[in-house]
């Protein structure tokens, strides 16, 4: 394996503006760019980029939002597809939000 090929270039976002935690997922992605020193890009509704890359039923359509790793050899590997909540409140779960999507991320820069 060459050096960097496992290396996250940039987190994306395939979003949909009006879900009620479209904000809560922004926050996310641009938490887990941060994180890493790299670009957070979001895409509105790319249905397609989330189909290729992403969690799809049983039909093979995805849903949104969900969020991407993109690394530099240019394939994209899925962070997290369905955002957490709190069993006891069923509220979302911030928290476990980033603690997912860091796991993630280390599993991906692990294994790629």
């Amino acid at each position: 394996m060459r050096d960097g090929m496992g290396k996250i270039r940039k987190i994306v976002l395939d979003t949909i503006e009006f879900h009620p935690l479209h904000k809560a997922w922004v926050k996310l992605g641009e938490q887990i760019a941060k994180d890493l020193g790299v670009d957070f890009e979001v895409l509105k509704e790319d249905y397609v980029y989330a189909i290729n890359h992403g969690d799809t039923d049983d039909l093979g359509m995805a849903w949104l939002p969900q969020l991407f790793a993109e690394l530099e050899d240019g394939s994209v590997k899925l962070i997290l597809s369905q955002y957490p909540f709190d069993p006891q409140t069923t509220s979302p779960d911030e928290e476990k939000a980033i603690e997912e999507a860091r796991r993630k991320v280390e599993e991906i820069a692990r294994d790629p």
